[in-house]
């Protein structure tokens, strides 16, 4: 044995059985192969799938006419080989069209084609046919107006300008049928809470006909810049004190003085020319007992502001009424002998009426009044003389006559 291994000839014939004996080892594994997947799976190699929104491209002269009818996409249905099927529906790799290029204006049915599609695969398209309109192509210019919306929230105070708009002019091209129609061409600019100006915001154009219908159409630019200022007005008015309400009946009031005499108040423009003044809210005098300082604050109308509109401070000064009942008339000057009687003995007493700072008259008492007159050098008989009343500085006082007839 060990010489056939010697001998080259044995090598060679025995490489030569090995390799005879693999080749036929895997053809025969080859066959069985595809015996198996044609036995077991003979409907592998087809396959399904569906794209619902396969956008649909347009053939036509465009710069001659409009096209309208067709739909933005289709549904596509494919059937192939996985291995094609997969990567086509996934990449899309194909283009579903109509061509419109041998159509003249007017209504056409026609068919949606398709094209660069794998020839392994077969395609359904749904619809297949549609109903489409070619017209000719019309172009216009248009002024843009702008719309400005929520005016009503902007903060109070602040108003709106007149918008800058660039360009002021757009082209807008589509149909005849469609320029026609066109009615209103505006941008919409939200100043909601809005408190300083607008500057240099792109806004996109719409298109309306006269029922206020949105219109479709090609528009150039498809978006204008607007500016809008936002102000905020002022204007500095004079400020009063508002009461309500009576002081008690023994007070009288002096003055009420404010810790300002006027205000710089905000406000839209309209506002501020009807407005002349500022009032506090109201005080009420009948809660008034004694002079001093009151708090308040400003009473403002509707979309008016004042910054100093916190807490303001009124002076109040107030003077009392107090009444002293049967006050004596005392008599001067009167000689040695001399006898003076009133000819009206009631009245040798009267009530009088002290006014002033209510401090000074609460603490007021009836011997701190005085009554007089004076019958020096009168003769015997009967004299109309007048009343001296004397009281304290700073309080007025009010009799209720002001002479009295006596007899000497």
């Amino acid at each position: 044995m060990d010489n056939w291994f010697k001998s080259k000839w044995f090598v060679r014939l025995l490489s030569l059985i090995f390799a005879v004996v693999l080749y036929a080892f895997v053809s025969m594994e080859d066959v069985n192969t595809k015996q198996g997947d044609t036995i077991l799976f003979p409907n592998i190699s087809q396959k399904e799938d569906t794209i619902e929104d396969m956008p649909v491209q347009v053939k036509v002269d465009s710069e001659k006419y409009v096209v309208s009818g067709v739909p933005e996409f289709v549904t596509v249905k494919l059937e192939g080989p996985p291995g094609v099927l997969t990567p086509t529906v996934r990449q899309r790799n194909f283009d579903v069209f109509v061509d419109l290029q041998k159509y003249g204006e007017g209504e056409h049915t026609v068919e949606v084609d398709y094209a660069n599609l794998p020839s392994e695969l077969s395609i359904y398209i749904e619809p297949k046919q549609i109903d489409v309109t070619l017209e000719e192509r019309a172009t216009e210019e248009f002024d843009v107006t702008v719309d400005l919306i929520n005016t009503d929230k902007l903060p109070a105070g602040y108003e709106v300008g007149t918008p800058e708009i660039s360009p002021g002019k757009v082209k807008i091209t589509s149909s005849k049928s469609v320029i026609e129609q066109i009615a209103i061409v505006k941008v919409f600019v939200d100043v909601a809470g809005i408190n300083e100006p607008i500057k240099n915001r792109e806004v996109r154009v719409n298109v309306y006909d006269s029922q206020g219908n949105e219109m479709h159409a090609r528009i150039e630019p498809e978006n204008v810049i607007v500016s809008v200022p936002v102000d905020n007005p002022s204007k500095t008015v004079p400020v009063s004190v508002a009461t309500t309400g009576k002081l008690p009946d023994d007070l009288a009031l002096v003055s009420m003085t404010l810790n300002i005499d006027e205000t710089k108040v905000f406000a839209t423009s309209d506002v501020l020319n009807q407005l002349e003044e500022i009032k506090t809210k109201e005080i009420d005098l009948s809660k008034i007992t004694k002079s001093g300082k009151i708090e308040t604050e400003l009473d403002l109308p509707d979309g008016v502001q004042a910054p100093d509109g916190g807490k303001l401070e009124v002076t109040v000064e107030v003077e009392q009424s107090k009444t002293f009942e049967n006050v004596p008339i005392s008599i001067e000057n009167q000689e040695d002998g001399q006898e003076v009687t009133f000819i009206d003995p009631e009245k040798a007493e009267m009530s009088i009426t002290v006014v002033g700072n209510e401090k000074d008259v609460s603490k007021l008492k009836i011997e701190d009044i005085q009554l007089t007159i004076d019958v020096k050098d009168l003769a015997e008989g009967e004299h109309q003389v007048p009343i001296t009343i004397e009281a304290p500085e700073n309080i007025e006082v009010e009799g209720e006559m002001e002479q009295i007839q006596i007899e000497i």
